[in-house]
């Protein structure tokens, strides 16, 4: 269970540097609902945050272009505990990905293990005045106990280049008082990942930093950004996700797949290697998403990956 503490807004100011000053937030405005938050860009949204559990997660509802297409789908019937854009892993071996303790043929329950997080209503909301949003948690197993803390920070904008929106994450993850370290694990989809609206899961092209292509080259691959590209009821967009340096196990390992439908997941190989947070080390993620209205090329990509990066290390 994730219990958000609560919300605020900060100025942004020391997220992104010059090197993508176009999110100095100039025009950016926010509308707040009980249960979400969407920020525009004059009177284009950007995002919507669902801040409220859902039933189990805060996540990003609803990503848009600049030419406003949305390209994020929430919980579908497939696998209802998919939402948007969102952050899960398993913590000390409570499954935060699923969001029901049943686990059909038909259904990704992740780790599977019996106890299985969630999350409760936001207690406190400040009043929000810009693009960035922050959110504190407490991860919370089914019994109450509290299993990990984090700061979340979610940051939109709009670069005139492309243009593209882009989004940043950023994640502060510690041990709770009394506890010497958390242990995170899960599946190979399990960290920051996307699920696309229906219309781009066929036809559509993933490609990667290091030139690989489609899900043979791109999933279960180690490579600094992975990107894809495909239509949004019929309109083309190119969607790509980036691994900050800082990042445990940079350059991130991908999950991606097309077959059934379209997904792309940053992960820090928990199936594999399962991650120790230490009391005395609290562990920091930093991600950003950013949406093109077209086909993109890996160079456009790239470039604007090297302006994240700079931006980022100016901030630090």
């Amino acid at each position: 269970m994730f219990v958000p503490t609560r919300i605020v807004a900060v100025a942004a100011v020391a997220l992104l540097a010059p090197a993508v000053s176009a999110l100095a937030q100039d025009g950016i405005h926010v509308n707040q609902e009980p249960s979400s938050i969407t920020v525009l860009w004059g009177k284009e949204p950007l995002l919507r945050y669902q801040t409220a559990p859902n039933p189990g997660k805060p996540y990003v509802h609803s990503l848009f272009s600049p030419a406003g297409v949305n390209v994020l789908r929430d919980s579908p019937a497939d696998h209802k505990h998919h939402h948007g854009l969102m952050f899960a892993v398993a913590v000390d071996g409570v499954d935060f990905w699923s969001e029901t303790p049943q686990c059909g043929k038909q259904m990704d329950c992740g780790a599977r293990p019996e106890a299985r997080g969630g999350r409760t209503p936001v207690k406190k909301l400040d009043d929000l005045t810009s693009g960035v949003v922050v959110q504190e948690l407490e991860w919370t197993a089914p019994d109450g106990k509290v299993l990990l803390n984090e700061r979340r920070t979610v940051q939109a904008g709009r670069l005139p280049e492309g243009p593209a929106t882009l989004v940043v994450w950023r994640a502060k993850l510690e041990a709770p008082k009394g506890k010497a370290s958390v242990t995170l694990s899960g599946s190979p989809y399990f960290g920051l990942g996307m699920r696309f609206v229906a219309s781009m899961d066929q036809g559509g092209r993933f490609f990667n930093a290091d030139g690989k292509t489609g899900v043979a080259g791109t999933n279960d691959a180690r490579s600094a950004w992975c990107a894809y590209a495909a239509n949004a009821d019929g309109k083309p967009v190119t969607v790509a996700m980036f691994d900050l340096p800082g990042n445990p196990r940079h350059p991130a390992r991908w999950f991606t797949m097309d077959q059934g439908f379209a997904y792309l997941a940053a992960t820090l190989n928990l199936n594999k290697e399962p991650l120790v947070i230490e009391s005395v080390k609290p562990m920091e993620l930093g991600y950003a998403v950013a949406v093109w209205d077209g086909t993109v090329d890996a160079t456009a990509v790239g470039k604007l990956y090297q302006q994240v990066l700079g931006g980022a290390k100016a901030a630090e």
